[in-house]
């Protein structure tokens, strides 16, 4: 049986073209047309590999590395290899993936399952839905009336892009995945099973409980990224919003009339109760639970596994249950551990 390999360089990096990538330049007496054709990490590169290094686990791999050129951080440029050229900077790992993009770019974002251009056969596009040139639907899939989807859009096999939706340009619609009640900008990513416009959850509790009809949409500003069974609910009476940048993991619950703002990152098993704000640039841990009707300031960042129910200032860290303040959260932990400890000694021994 065949061993396929799913990701195949599509060109070669001169060197000199790393350097300029990097903002630095090559050692003297490197050849700067000599060329690299992979990426690999540390411990399996070989000379025609790109790597990287910036943390401190990995010393002995950098020490021992084969690498062709290696990208790395000023503390460790001196284990890197005399057979390795070292590029010293800042910040490797970003410099990194930018390269890692230029070798591999399929996989920057889903392509069609199927090998498709254009709209495959077992594709189902209503005839009221526009489709810009160039966009590609996968077999299986459905567009509905008054759908459009923006020119180099990819949606893939059984996804559903629901009546009235829109889907800006060079979008990504992962395997089965389904939008309805949204609207999309450009270059979106939303990965396979995402489930984005669906109802809130909404009911008029009482002896039996009244289901409040959700008459909102879904807003997913540019740039945005979605995980696999990540579910987005519409707004109840005004919109959800995912602002532009953000990236959210697999598996992360957001409910109705949420607002996210720019530049966000939410990490898997995150689940934000209803009309929650994240300003900018909020980072969620994983497993982070947020109760509804907060607000979380601007660059502030929650330990994963911790839950909020309370505002959180802006440019905070916080962590816990319930979240506070990672100072006073750390002086709670060490004071029980020292409690348990005194405890133990205090108990009688048999």
């Amino acid at each position: 049986m065949s061993d396929p390999q799913f990701f195949v360089s599509q060109t070669r990096l001169s060197l000199g073209a790393v350097a300029d990538a990097a903002g630095v330049a090559l050692p003297a007496g490197v050849d700067p047309d000599h060329s690299v054709t992979g990426a690999a990490p540390l411990d399996r590169a070989g000379p025609n590999d790109l790597a990287y290094m910036d943390n401190a686990r990995y010393g002995d791999a950098l020490a021992a590395t084969r690498a062709g050129i290696c990208l790395v951080s000023p503390r460790f440029a001196a284990r890197v290899p005399a057979a390795t050229v070292a590029l010293v900077l800042r910040d490797p790992y970003r410099v990194y993936a930018a390269l890692l993009g230029r070798l591999h770019p399929e996989a920057l974002r889903p392509s069609s399952q199927f090998g498709a251009r254009g709209v495959a056969p077992g594709a189902h596009v209503h005839p009221d839905a526009r489709l810009e040139e160039g966009v590609t639907v996968d077999p299986g899939a459905v567009i509905g009336p008054g759908a459009e989807i923006g020119a180099g859009s990819v949606i893939g096999p059984g996804a559903l892009i629901g009546p009235g939706c829109r889907v800006g340009r060079d979008c990504s619609i992962g395997a089965s995945a389904s939008l309805t009640h949204t609207l999309m900008g450009n270059r979106v990513i939303v990965h396979p099973g995402a489930r984005i416009g669906q109802d809130g959850f909404g009911f008029a509790m009482g002896a039996s409980h009244l289901k409040v009809p959700q008459i909102g949409r879904v807003i997913v500003q540019d740039d945005v990224e979605i995980g696999a069974n990540t579910t987005i609910d519409r707004g109840a009476s005004r919109d959800t919003v995912v602002g532009e940048g953000t990236k959210i993991d697999n598996l992360v619950q957001i409910a109705h009339n949420v607002v996210i703002g720019r530049h966000c990152v939410i990490v898997s098993g995150v689940g934000i109760s209803g009309s929650t704000t994240l300003e900018d640039y909020v980072v969620l841990g994983g497993q982070v639970g947020v109760v509804g009707h907060l607000t979380i300031g601007r660059g502030s960042q929650i330990a994963g596994s911790s839950n909020v129910n309370r505002d959180v200032p802006p440019g905070s860290r916080w962590g816990g249950t319930p979240a506070k303040p990672v100072r006073a959260w750390f002086r709670e932990l060490t004071t029980l551990a020292k409690l348990a400890e005194r405890s133990g000694r205090d108990e009688p021994q048999d």
